[in-house]
């Protein structure tokens, strides 16, 4: 088309709809727009129709052909709406089959663990220092159905931050050793999984049940030992990080395997670790929050639960937006907090100083609030960067309390349990997600203090403003996710390295949600009539779903 406009000395750019691509590398749109026209020339009506034909002709769709032609080069709005709905629905129809088909290979398979109902949860259950909340009874009530009966579990987790996972963690491990198996938990960090041996030890100990750590940093003849001690099956719940994914990692009898902030691991990783057992049964977690609308259509291969209450001792954070002129005043706060005893969090976007980033660093601030504003304190920083054992010394001596300040990227995100800690601050707040400030608010009020968070912002623009509106109204993970997705849509809100699912290319989980309805009916219909995919009209979705698995989705 472009080389066409240009022959009839027609200009490229008016009076037609153009694409707008992402640029690198100094490339012009002109050049961009070019080389796509040229490319498209090149396959011109080749392209391989992955859809059924009786799929296009009931939902009125596009052929590949034309979609493709007309998502770059359309010949007017509805051309290009019409382009967009073909994509939209293959790429949601296509993960929804994908999704249910794994479902159903784990539904219809009856050589799962089937733990005795003989064992009671509730033995463990009353013999805590606490009450659970009716969420937690909840949530363990619909496991230990799962694991009762002979079908293999694949249960998600989902609470939000603080909402007492663990606990219902520990008891479903409790309930498959005392039936004869052995439990694994996976945690993401070092640091969150020596949290999770200390819990699980604590309440454990005097059920005779032993737990051990297995983790990189440990040397060489420990390591050695519990291997060991696993294959004899005298460890009955190893707790680890990805170390437990090696080979030399094995079990004598393992009935159940939990995931921990699933998100931070693939499908495969999963399904590496299930393997190490007969078909144990599978808990993920996570602290994530998605919609409530969003979770049971993502997550089609799984079951899901949710903690949706937080235990009564858990204090509301105060949660507060200021922007850069509250500095002083913020900073004297921060003062007066660990004055009394307490320590602080203050969060970066970045590692070090960029020239073409108007951003705060933990560098930059780290050398200005050690050499000047709050020089008389101990303040420390920490991100991905340094060594994994540099990252758990440091973490380690925060939660002992050595450290006044850590000031660090997102890396202390995920599950660390420092209960002195009572304020988090967030340097350019704009710069990160609704749910990720989330989850950092969770890192605080973790323990008997008042607790505070502090956005410290720029920018004055509407949707900036409406963002930090909803973090100071509501601690609720699941409406804060809500809007989350609504203010920036699906591209940003599952990122690639959150949640382990699929990063769509052109599907917008908020503005799509009809299309994924319509697609994820249409796939439930078409596995009920063909379970398998074996008849001769649904050939070309065998191959899509074989496709999709063997890439892990």
């Amino acid at each position: 088309m472009l080389l066409y406009l240009m022959k009839n000395g027609i200009s490229k750019n008016t009076g037609k709809i153009i694409p707008i691509y992402p640029l690198t590398y100094e490339l012009s749109q002109n050049v961009i727009r070019q080389i796509i026209y040229n490319g498209l020339k090149q396959v011109e009506n080749e392209l391989e129709e992955v859809l059924p034909d009786y799929i296009i002709e009931k939902y009125n769709l596009y052929d590949i052909n034309k979609a493709i032609q007309s998502i770059h080069f359309p010949k007017s709005f509805e051309d290009y709406n019409l382009a967009r709905k073909r994509l939209v629905f293959e790429e949601l129809f296509t993960m929804q089959l994908t999704l249910l088909n794994l479902k159903n290979k784990y539904a219809t398979s009856n050589d799962g663990v089937e733990f005795s109902k003989e064992v009671k949860m509730a033995d463990l259950i009353k013999k805590l220092p606490f009450e659970l909340t009716n969420a937690q009874k909840k949530v363990l009530k619909e496991i230990n159905s799962d694991m009762e009966s002979n079908k293999a579990m694949n249960r998600l987790l989902q609470g939000d931050v603080g909402s007492g996972k663990t606990i219902v963690a520990l008891i479903c491990a409790y309930k498959a050793v005392k039936c004869g198996y052995q439990a694994t938990i996976m945690a993401p960090t070092a640091i969150l999984a020596k949290q999770h041996l200390e819990s699980f030890n604590s309440i454990l100990k005097n059920e005779g049940i032993k737990c051990e750590l297995l983790v990189s940093g440990i040397t060489k003849k420990k390591k050695e030992e519990i291997l060991e001690k696993l294959k004899l099956g005298e460890i009955d719940i190893l707790i680890g990080t990805h170390a437990l994914l090696e080979e030399n990692v094995v079990y004598k009898n393992l009935g159940l395997v939990v995931t921990d902030e699933q998100h931070r691991f693939g499908v495969r990783q999963r399904k590496t670790l299930s393997e190490k057992g007969n078909n144990p049964d599978t808990l993920v977690m996570t602290a994530t929050p998605i919609p409530r609308t969003l979770a049971l259509i993502l997550y089609g291969d799984l079951d899901i639960s949710i903690i949706d209450e937080l235990p009564p001792n858990r204090k509301k954070i105060d949660t507060f937006a200021v922007t850069k002129q509250m500095s002083d005043r913020v900073n004297n706060f921060v003062k007066k907090q660990i004055d009394e005893g307490r320590q602080a969090y203050i969060v970066c976007p970045l590692v070090e100083e960029n020239e073409e980033i108007n951003a705060k660093s933990v560098m930059e601030l780290s050398e200005k609030y050690k050499n000047e504003v709050f020089k008389d304190y101990r303040v420390e920083y920490i991100h991905g960067k340094l060594r994994p054992k540099e990252k758990d010394e440091i973490m380690n001596e925060f939660k002992n309390g050595n450290i006044d300040i850590l000031i660090s990227t997102t890396v202390i995100e995920v599950g660390v349990n420092v209960p002195n800690a009572s304020i988090m601050i967030i340097e350019n707040a704009e710069r990160f997600g609704l749910a990720q400030l989330h989850q950092l608010r969770g890192r605080v009020g973790r323990g008997e203090y008042q607790s505070y968070c502090i956005l410290k912002y720029q920018g004055n623009s509407e949707v900036v403003r409406e963002r930090m509106k909803v973090m100071t109204k509501t601690n609720d993970g699941f409406v804060i996710s809500e809007k989350d997705l609504e203010l920036r849509g699906s591209g940003e809100f599952f990122g690639t390295k959150q949640h382990g699912i699929p990063e769509f290319k052109i599907a917008n989980l908020f503005e799509d949600m009809p299309i994924l309805k319509e697609a994820q009916s249409l796939a439930e219909s078409i596995l009920l009539d063909d379970e398998k995919l074996e008849k001769k009209e649904n050939k070309k979705l065998k191959r899509i779903v074989d496709t999709k698995l063997k890439i892990n989705i």
